[in-house]
């Protein structure tokens, strides 16, 4: 069964759950998109018992330091594992040329030769376009611009075997120019920043973030199934699910999930 492992759900100050990233999983093998600010990446793949081993695909949205700094920390434990004799095949990552020049930079200032000297044999970089294709998995994927003006950032949209249609907006609100990727989703995976009634507490809108609101109402102009909320605020962490559960409600008829890190979501 394929599933959505939460290894993170918050923004990128946020200190009471992990910045916000995920596997794409079929039980076997683990598709991580993003890997938050630091190796707190590392314990939560641990807690849900996701080896090292089993991530052989990387998909980075875009440089911002709460979805890429982890990276150097995957970097480290896949070539470690390469040392050790218990790493098959390669790593490879995907994400635009702006961010391999970034993770080249950082990985080779903060890792060890031993480390970076498989960053280009073992460890392999695939650069992403607007509208590139490429398959992960059993996994057809389409990646898009996601046409953010703070910057270069990219979404997703996929199929799983389940012939379920899959949309990843990064972590900014849903752009109509991104019609064809998100509508109809059977799942849209869509931020949302905080309650619309906390906007002013918040502020959202110059932050380029969308209220639980906003999410919601894209959702049922997509006309999607399910809705998963993240890259929130962590001040309502106890009662987010259902603040933003009855929030959301009030714009959206379909599913609505507000995970928590460590959850699993069937698909």
């Amino acid at each position: 069964m394929e599933t959505i492992n939460i290894l993170g759900t918050g923004c990128a100050m946020v200190t009471k759950c992990y910045n916000t990233c995920f596997t794409i999983s079929n039980g076997q093998e683990h598709f991580l998109v993003d890997t938050g600010g630091g190796n707190t990446i590392l314990s939560n793949l641990e807690k849900l018992h996701i080896s090292i081993s089993e991530i052989h695909n990387v998909f980075i949205s875009h440089r911002h330091n709460d979805h890429i700094t982890g990276i150097v920390w995957i970097i480290r434990a896949v070539a470690q594992r390469i040392i050790d004799g218990k790493y098959n095949d390669n790593l490879t990552i995907y994400c635009n040329k702006e961010n391999i020049e970034v993770i080249n930079t950082i990985a080779n200032l903060l890792l060890q030769k031993k480390f970076t000297k498989y960053i280009g044999n073992r460890i392999m970089f695939n650069e992403i376009y607007d509208g590139g294709k490429f398959t992960v998995l059993d996994w057809n994927i389409e990646t898009f611009d996601i046409k953010s003006t703070k910057q270069l950032q990219f979404g997703f949209s996929m199929t799983l075997t389940n012939g379920k249609k899959l949309t990843f907006l990064g972590d900014e609100p849903y752009r109509d120019e991104l019609f064809k990727y998100a509508s109809n989703a059977d799942y849209l995976l869509h931020e949302a920043f905080c309650l619309y009634s906390q906007k002013d507490i918040f502020k959202p809108y110059e932050k380029h973030h969308a209220t639980v609101k906003d999410a919601c109402e894209n959702a049922s102009k997509l006309n999607v199934k399910n809705i998963i909320m993240y890259h929130t605020e962590d001040k309502n962490i106890s009662n987010r699910k259902k603040l933003y559960t009855e929030e959301g409600r009030k714009s959206f008829k379909g599913n609505i999930i507000v995970p928590d890190d460590l959850d699993i979501i069937k698909l």
